[in-house]
């Protein structure tokens, strides 16, 4: 019996992680060792059971040590996976909410110190807020997830949990920098006799999207990639209070019906005027903008403010329709028909007044959501159109994803559609596709009177681009919509000379 007692005692060195295992088993142990002295008595051992019971203490307290450093973040100190998945073991069912800390990466990419503090604060907030019954946890250094149990259905976590991230999201100072974060989250029910909670943890944690910012135009070899980083950070923040601050412009670039010879409304372009930056181009805020939780924001403000210029237009005897780009972020929100409609209403105005644009990207991407958001449009008499048409990786498929209403030439295809037989191949295939459908084609990013007559000589009736006017603001639009003269200046452009320059 001393023997066997001595090699478990000896065996229990080999490390910490075969003692949290078997720390019940030493328990029991130590206890058999004690009584094992006091019937033999320590003299008669030599000392042996003394030893072996000085080692498992010693082991017990090894394990008492290490326990709460291997289950606890170590900057937070909030409890890890194991400790919530006992938890959830223990509980057997309930809501698992989970919280993504999206500035946490992207502060980290320049400012390792700022990203803790903001981290500390989080969970401060978090912890502040979260009732003492339910357990709050840190999965890794961007996620904290919240254990709701048994005695809260569903749908009441998932709106709890909504409104923990809403509010984690108020304006946090470090230092002279304003911090609006940017929280994400996502719940899933949990039930033991469905699955395991480890399998139900790593399925929300991978619902997480985290788009990519990926515009070539911008990727600079020569400056650092921390500067890069604090960069597209601080202009992301400075972009959450742009509505609040009026920074938001809009510009309208005319649609022109050449058969006509009038215009027949504008596309409603984003601009942003930042008081110190100046005029911060489309290219480098948009994709910010989409990759970030904003969309929804900025899309409404975008929605609002381009119904109350059709408002005015019309009530200046100018029957318009203003197109308004929606994306795929927008598309997320299934009140976003609701949301169109109120718009509209709230400005006396019906469906026959707004076009909206999605990008052929989109379009498929979204699939159903697109599909749904047509119907229910098209339905109080909005039309959609699809834009860059042709620069998607499979244009047919569009053309089946939804129902739409006009087709808009990518510009790629149309500069020096006169002079590029690939460009002209491509659309005179798009404008015969449009008149087999009965769908309008527009083609955008017109520049000179060639592109124009090539195009308009093949059946193109809808232009827009620099050629007719730049986007304007509200005012000047309307200048150029009562400037006939001008307009049929441009529909009517020296042939002999234009033919001229072609030839040569």
């Amino acid at each position: 019996m001393v023997a066997i007692l001595i090699t478990l005692a000896v065996a229990g060195m080999v490390g910490i992680a075969l003692a949290v295992r078997l720390r019940p088993q030493l328990i029991q142990l130590r206890g058999s060792i004690e009584r094992a002295e006091g019937l033999i008595g320590v003299k008669h051992t030599g000392g042996f059971l003394t030893r072996a019971s000085q080692i498992i203490v010693a082991m017990e307290q090894a394990l008492q040590s290490s326990a709460p450093r291997a289950q606890s973040h170590a900057i937070s100190g909030l409890p890890t996976r194991e400790p919530l998945i006992a938890r959830m073991k223990s509980d057997r069912k309930g809501t698992l909410g989970i919280l993504a800390l999206k500035d946490y990466d992207r502060l980290c990419a320049f400012d390792p110190e700022s990203a803790e503090r903001l981290l500390l604060i989080m969970v401060e907030r978090l912890t502040a807020m979260v009732p003492r019954d339910q357990l709050v946890a840190q999965l890794d250094r961007s996620h904290l997830a919240i254990w709701i149990g048994p005695d809260m259905e569903l749908a009441a976590a998932t709106t709890e949990v909504e409104a923990l991230a809403y509010s984690l999201g108020d304006r946090w100072c470090d230092g002279e920098r304003e911090i609006f974060p940017e929280i994400a989250f996502r719940t899933g029910e949990f039930r033991s006799d469905s699955g395991a909670p480890e399998a139900l943890l790593s399925q929300t944690l991978s619902s997480f999207s985290v788009p990519l910012i990926t515009d070539v135009r911008e990727i600079v070899s020569s400056i650092d990639p921390a500067i890069q980083s604090r960069e597209r950070f601080q202009i992301e923040q400075d972009l959450r209070q742009a509505v609040g601050r009026d920074e938001l412009r809009m510009q309208f670039q005319p649609l022109i019906d050449a058969s006509t010879g009038r215009v027949s409304g504008a596309e409603a372009l984003l601009r942003w005027h930042h008081p110190t930056r100046g005029l911060i181009p489309p290219t480098r805020f948009i994709p910010i903008m989409e990759a970030s939780d904003l969309s929804p924001e900025i899309g409404l403000w975008a929605l609002n403010r381009a119904a109350r210029e059709v408002r005015q237009w019309r009530d200046g005897g100018h029957d318009l329709r203003v197109a308004v780009n929606v994306s795929g972020r927008q598309l997320d929100g299934a009140d976003l028909p609701l949301l169109i409609e109120r718009t509209l209403a709230r400005h006396d105005l019906g469906g026959e007044a707004l076009e909206i644009e999605l990008t052929e990207t989109v379009a498929l991407a979204e699939g159903d959501c697109a599909a749904r958001l047509s119907d229910a449009l098209r339905s109080r008499g909005i039309r959609i159109a699809i834009d860059d048409f042709g620069t998607g990786y499979s244009s047919f498929a569009a053309l089946n994803a939804i129902a739409f209403d006009k087709i808009k030439i990518d510009r790629a295809f149309v500069t020096d559609v006169h002079a590029r037989r690939e460009s002209q191949a491509i659309c005179s295939s798009i404008l015969t596709l449009g008149r087999g459908l009965g769908i309008n084609v527009l083609a955008e990013g017109v520049e000179t009177a060639e592109e124009f007559l090539w195009l308009r000589d093949h059946g193109c009736r809808f232009f827009q681009g620099f050629y007719f006017a730049r986007p304007l603001s509200g005012e000047d639009f309307l200048t150029f919509v009562k400037d006939e003269q001008t307009l049929n200046k441009l529909l009517q452009p020296d042939t002999q000379l234009i033919s001229e320059r072609m030839r040569a």
